[in-house]
């Protein structure tokens, strides 16, 4: 593949609910450009875009593909992206990297759930967003229906700069509004355009020059004035609505036919802005601690982000990276800023789905990878070693869905924590982590599809097998009154005896204060020596818990006297005393469990409100607020953990899939008596079947 100039580039993602046609519309763009010569298809495993065992025994997309198309002398990078809930996290590293989005929308369907997903993030990304009314040759498919679900969704200028010529099985290509030319089959041949249409052409093209104009002062003018705009005129307004925001573009395709797709990549480079047209990047120079506007060229020092990292069977590692300034070149060292870390580049690589395709070097704007970084993570900055820079990084998620996980065998337990280190490497949408309260492996990510092709992956990549567990929920315990306790410690035996007495008074702490350790033992009745022991021991309980085995936590613990003997009482008496003098005081201070709640916030069509509502009331759910948006009803609410953990399930069921929601952790609150008492129960039962 040849080198491009920055202004010869577009990056753009293709977003949108699941089987609405990305991957087939990725795969139409390559067989048009000439990158293929045959047309593969999703359903017989045969796409460019899916190629990980996993899309292809599942037959949706799992992963960001890169399948960049050169037409008309440009490069289109674009990037395929998994269209349900579970992997958001793959649209997001893709929506970072993008100049630009295409949301395609299945000619039946209209508007999904995932639709509204993706459409919020490019609107937070303030990227310029491009409407495919895709799968126009499907029965039933209908371009006005599926255009006024869009208008009646969301809060946007939508404008057809195209309308079909046929539907549904006599669909065969597109009329294009602006230069108002007819274009018929796979090659787009130029056609007369169809009497019938005039009409609803007439009318679309009036509604398009109107958009046209009023992006533009001068052109408003002189459109009021009813003079004739040209169609420079009326181009050159729509460019700058599109890329304002002010204009979303509704084109039309049939992609697994092959048609519509060449005027809709004459659109893209039409519309789409390039790197130099959408400007400087922002980066932070760490040493300076100052913020640089880095020009897309390559006269400026060069950075590079990493957004994307994945474990290739034959090459190792890859890290798909875009560079915003300066060139990247094969063969060349970099800075890692975030490990401050040197990187040697090898052979840059521009990917095709799985092929790569070998590159010199990469200039400002492109996307490539490369392979066998050793330090370098999702969201890292390449940059120069004498000029640090730092890119903004990517934000993700917070997981919905967690699991325990345990090894299956030995062998898989000397591997388990590098495994899930590397598959969390691969996909920052997931974390893992050692939950010390419940002493548990807890692998979280955004659904039970999520968890179960991680782990499929983990046992195929990594030869690691895990098993799978609803995780404990980490409860804690803590005091609610001031209590004293005394507690002596005696032992003797024929050797060498035991002897400590500590009393101490416990008080219990403002929520997230910890553990305060003070010493107000007066005339020498304890050796201060002595004290290190005593607080050795309480930590020890204080980890272990005292009424279900969960730690213990916003205590304050005063040692306020006690008594030694000179030759029995040593480190190991007092720890003993102590551990025991706390327990006792905890008993006595009205010990209570705390669960952890969490910040919800759910948003579902307006008929399932009630079902939801009535749900979250079952789990203890205390709901802050309602809004009602766009034919949605979102809900906020405060909701213990141990009542969604499952949730993602549940909420799928309660809405026909069409619901989805967020969470945030939000703080530790008393769990009411009645459950408490059973949690108590069951942790004794569990100890005593130990």
């Amino acid at each position: 593949m040849k080198s491009y100039k920055s202004k010869e580039l577009r990056n753009i993602s293709l977003l949108a609910h699941a089987s609405a046609g990305k991957t087939s519309l990725a795969e139409a763009m390559l067989f048009a450009t000439g990158a293929i010569n045959r047309l593969g298809k999703v359903e017989d495993g045969t796409t460019v875009a899916d190629f990980d065992e996993e899309e292809l025994e599942r037959r949706i997309s799992l992963g960001t593909a890169l399948v960049p198309c050169e037409w008309s002398g440009h490069k289109l990078n674009v990037m395929d992206t998994p269209g349900y809930a579970d992997f958001i996290g793959e649209v997001r590293q893709a929506v970072r990297v993008s100049d630009g989005v295409v949301i395609v929308v299945d000619s039946v369907a209209g508007v999904e759930v995932g639709t509204e997903v993706v459409w919020a993030m490019a609107e937070q990304a303030g990227l310029p967003r491009l409407v495919v009314i895709n799968k126009m040759n499907r029965d039933n498919a209908n371009f006005d229906q599926a255009l006024k679900s869009l208008e009646s969704k969301f809060d946007a200028s939508f404008v057809p700069f195209q309308l079909p010529l046929g539907s549904q099985s006599s669909f065969r290509g597109v009329v294009d509004l602006v230069d108002m030319k007819a274009y018929e089959g796979q090659n787009a041949s130029e056609t007369a355009v169809p009497s019938e249409l005039q009409d609803q052409i007439d009318e679309y093209r009036t509604r398009l020059v109107e958009a046209a104009a009023e992006a533009d002062d001068a052109l408003i003018e002189k459109y009021l004035e009813e003079e004739e705009l040209t169609n420079e005129e009326i181009e050159a307004g729509l460019k700058a609505g599109v890329r304002a925001g002010a204009i979303v573009p509704v084109f039309c395709t049939a992609a697994t036919a092959g048609l519509g797709i060449q005027p809709f990549m004459d659109a893209i480079i039409t519309y789409v802005p390039s790197p130099l047209d959408i400007g400087p990047a922002t980066a932070q120079n760490p040493a300076t601690g100052q913020e640089e506007t880095l020009e897309p060229n390559e006269a400026e020092p060069l950075a590079a982000l990493v957004f994307k990292t994945t474990a290739d069977p034959y090459v190792g590692k890859l890290s798909y990276f875009r560079v915003y300034s300066g060139a990247l070149s094969s063969d060349s060292r970099v800075l890692n800023v975030r490990s401050n870390e040197g990187e040697r580049i090898g052979q840059i690589l521009v990917m095709r789905g799985k092929e790569q395709l070998p590159v010199d070097r990469l200039t400002a704007g492109d996307i490539g990878a490369v392979a066998k970084l050793s330090d370098t993570l999702t969201g890292d900055t390449l940059c120069d070693h004498g000029h640090p820079l730092q890119l903004a990084g990517i934000k993700f998620p917070n997981p919905l869905y967690a699991v325990a996980v345990s090894p299956k065998t030995q062998a898989d337990s000397a591997k388990l924590s590098t495994v899930l280190t590397r598959a969390v490497e691969e996909d920052p949408s997931m974390r893992w982590y050692n939950e010390p309260t419940t002493r548990q492996t807890i692998l979280a990510g955004m659904g039970d599809a999520h968890i179960d092709i991680a782990v499929r992956r983990m046992a195929r990549k990594f030869s690691t097998e895990v098993l799978i567990s609803e995780p404990k929920v980490p409860y804690k315990e803590t005091i609610t009154r001031i209590n004293s306790a005394r507690y002596r410690h005696k032992k003797q035996t024929g050797g060498a005896g035991q002897f400590a007495e500590v009393e101490m008074r416990l008080e219990p702490l403002p929520r997230d204060s910890g553990f305060e350790y003070e010493w107000e033992v007066f005339g020498g009745a304890i050796s201060r020596s002595f004290q290190p022991s005593i607080e050795k021991g309480i930590k020890g309980v204080m980890q272990q818990g005292v009424i279900a085995g969960y730690p213990v936590v916003d205590v304050k613990v005063a040692v306020v006297d006690g008594k030694e003997h000179p030759v029995d009482s040593k480190d190991i008496a007092f720890q003993i005393a102590g551990r025991e003098a706390f327990k006792q005081a905890v008993m006595d201070c009205g010990p209570v469990l705390l669960e952890p709640i969490y910040s919800m916030r759910i948003v579902v069509p307006e008929q399932f409100m009630g079902d939801v509502l009535g749900d979250l009331n079952t789990r203890r759910a205390q709901v802050q607020g309602m809004d009602q948006e766009r034919g949605n009803s979102i809900v906020t609410a405060q909701v213990p953990l141990a009542e969604i953990q499952r949730y993602s399930t549940d909420l799928r069921s309660l809405t026909q899939g069409r619901g989805y929601y967020s969470i945030e952790f939000l703080h530790y609150q008393n769990i009411p008596a009645h459950i408490a008492q059973q949690i108590i129960e069951d942790a004794k039962k569990a100890k005593s079947q130990e």
